[in-house]
């Protein structure tokens, strides 16, 4: 992975924070972060 891609996906990441935090009061990243926690659990589970 080249810098230019990584700071173009690092850049789209950080605009979808910001566009969910100020529209939807971080409800978008509060539901990707009980799915990782449940992916991790799920993961454990068949370790």
């Amino acid at each position: 992975m080249t810098h230019r891609i990584f700071l173009g996906l690092a850049g789209l990441i950080l605009l979808a924070l910001v566009i969910d935090a100020a529209a939807f009061h971080g409800a978008a990243l509060l539901f990707l972060a009980r799915k990782f926690v449940d992916l991790s659990d799920w993961v454990a589970f068949w370790r």
